[in-house]
């Protein structure tokens, strides 16, 4: 996919930090400092939503309907 310039509005601190991320060289470009911060920041949200969304699971219900039929499957299954 590629690329689309945008243009962003940053504080001052914020901006000296990802600054002095660039000076000692761990980003090549502000660009690329910024692109690295969103893309963690929305993995990590989507991380977050999934984690919230098994919260809601039972564990009880879960494993009783992992477990269901089980035992049979297990006594078809061929010797190795």
């Amino acid at each position: 996919m590629g690329s689309v310039k945008i243009a962003i509005t940053l504080d001052q601190e914020t901006l000296i930090r990802v600054d002095g991320l660039v000076s000692k060289s761990i980003f090549p470009n502000r660009s690329r400092a910024i692109q690295a911060a969103v893309s963690e920041k929305l993995a990590r949200m989507e991380r977050g939503r999934l984690a919230s969304e098994c919260a809601k699971l039972d564990p009880k219900f879960e494993k009783a309907l992992a477990e269901e039929g089980l035992g049979q499957e297990l006594e078809s299954w061929p010797e190795y």
